[in-house]
């Protein structure tokens, strides 16, 4: 099974509809010949003896109705069915309907009578022709004995059997070779709708990756193909807006490279040379300082990207990380870049989140600084389980930015790389949390939450309220 998959996968859709159409084809002739032709050969031999018996059984009623006359009455047999009438007294065969016996049907007739194998009524048949160069026949008879002693034979001969047979096996296997053929076509020209489709894709994809042209993909379908090609427009679409975005970052990157670093040349020359010059040697060195720090920071950044990129959730099951003692360490190294800010705490006690402290740290340094850049007055930190809000009552943001705000490379308004949120956005979702920032009555909140099942939360509290009793527990037996 498994090598005719992997055959089947080698092929196109037109060699598979092809191999399939010679299978059901294959399939169809062996249950014509092998269950549905000996089914047709009963029914038809069944068929026949009916109308044997029903002719028959007809021209006996009237035989011994008009017994007493002596008279035979006057009619034509059916299609294809040949009477006659045989006294014993006589040993004489009389003809009803049809043109007669042969020598040969009499002969049998007699040895079945003779025999005594002839019944009240009995069916029989008769091999004829075994000699003969067109082969076999099967003749069918039956023998009816009247009231009067005499006996009625009616027979069908084989060309009448064959000719039902025939129409019958004809006219099924006429209708299965239009059924056959519709489905065929049908399965074409599907097959072909989903090529066309199809080979418009691979060309798109094919002129995307050469980047020849503006590619164009014209597909209006509802079905799954006509979602994958909306989805690879939309990746197209966003391909560009990322290289484009790429392509401007890259510049804004050199040009913010370039001054930093021609500015540390320039006055590390002139200190060189003995010139100073920012006034004094002091102020000078402060400078190239400055400029090296914003180096730095952008480098900084950008390793910081790359290497969350690679990061994965590899920590043990469980909330383990106090996030008040990382909240304060960020707090303490960042509000000195805005002293007249106010930072409004709101945090609950025993708080733990899933995760590292390094990448969690940098989450919340990065969430504090981009609120410090837009804020006016204050900034506000909510911290409760599994959810951690940092809220500043900066400006609100556009509906586009909203939507964009966490992919790399998207810069704000006052931005710097464009780096930081989406680092948020990394390390949050490896570590199953959400991510998201809204407007306020009054200003704007970035929030991060774990929505937790019904089971880790009863897991959750059940190990809270093992800690609290195990802790008052350590306290009784202190005072002790």
């Amino acid at each position: 099974m498994k090598r005719i998959r992997m055959w089947l996968g080698e092929l196109t859709l037109s060699q598979q509809l092809f191999t399939i159409t010679v299978l059901v084809l294959s399939m169809f002739l062996l249950f014509l010949f092998l269950f549905l032709t000996p089914q047709v050969d009963s029914f038809s031999e069944n068929s026949m003896y009916e109308i044997l018996h029903n002719s028959q059984q007809s021209m006996a009623y009237l035989l011994n109705q008009q017994a007493s006359s002596q008279q035979n009455p006057e009619m034509v047999s059916s299609s294809g069915v040949i009477q006659e009438i045989y006294n014993p007294d006589q040993e004489s065969f009389t003809v009803i309907g049809g043109n007669g016996f042969t020598e040969e049907i009499k002969a049998d007739v007699l040895d079945n009578l003779n025999s005594g194998a002839a019944d009240k009524q009995q069916d029989f048949y008769l091999i004829s022709g075994k000699q003969s160069i067109t082969g076999t026949s099967k003749i069918l008879y039956c023998i009816t004995e009247l009231d009067d002693g005499r006996y009625l034979i009616t027979v069908m001969m084989d060309s009448f059997r064959e000719e039902f047979r025939n129409s019958l096996v004809n006219g099924v296997i006429n209708i299965n070779i239009v059924v056959v053929g519709l489905l065929f076509v049908v399965l074409m020209v599907w097959v072909a709708s989903l090529i066309h489709p199809l080979n418009q894709i691979k060309n798109y994809i094919q002129k995307i990756k050469n980047d020849d042209e503006p590619p164009h993909l014209n597909i209006h379908r509802r079905d799954e193909i006509g979602e994958v090609a909306e989805a690879l427009q939309d990746m197209e679409d966003e391909l560009q807006h990322q290289t484009q975005v790429k392509e401007e970052m890259i510049q804004n990157i050199s040009h913010d490279l370039k001054t930093p670093i021609a500015t540390i040349k320039s006055y590390a020359e002139s200190i060189k040379d003995g010139i100073y010059p920012y006034e004094t040697l002091e102020k000078s060195c402060d400078v190239i300082i400055e400029h090296a720090n914003r180096l730095e920071k952008k480098v900084h950044s950008l390793i910081i990207l790359n290497k969350m990129g690679y990061l994965l959730d590899d920590c043990e099951p469980g909330d383990a990380l106090d996030m008040n003692s990382v909240i304060e360490k960020a707090i303490l190294s960042l509000k000195v870049i805005r002293p007249e800010i106010t930072f409004v705490r709101n945090m609950d006690e025993d708080v733990n989140f899933h995760g590292d402290e390094e990448p969690w740290r940098i989450v919340v340094e990065n969430l504090l600084d981009n609120a410090l850049r837009y804020a006016k007055t204050w900034i506000r930190i909510d911290l409760h389980e599994g959810e951690l809000c940092v809220t500043n009552d900066g400006r609100h943001m556009t509906e586009d930015r909203l939507n964009k705000l966490f992919k790399p490379y998207e810069k704000g308004t006052d931005g710097q790389f464009g780096l930081g949120l989406s680092i948020i956005y990394r390390v949050a979702t490896t570590y199953g949390y959400k991510v998201e920032a809204e407007n306020l009555t009054e200003g704007v909140c970035f929030k991060i939450w774990k929505d937790e099942s019904r089971k880790e939360r009863r897991t959750r509290l059940k190990e809270k309220k093992k800690e609290s009793k195990e802790l008052k527990q350590a306290g009784k037996n202190d005072r002790v």
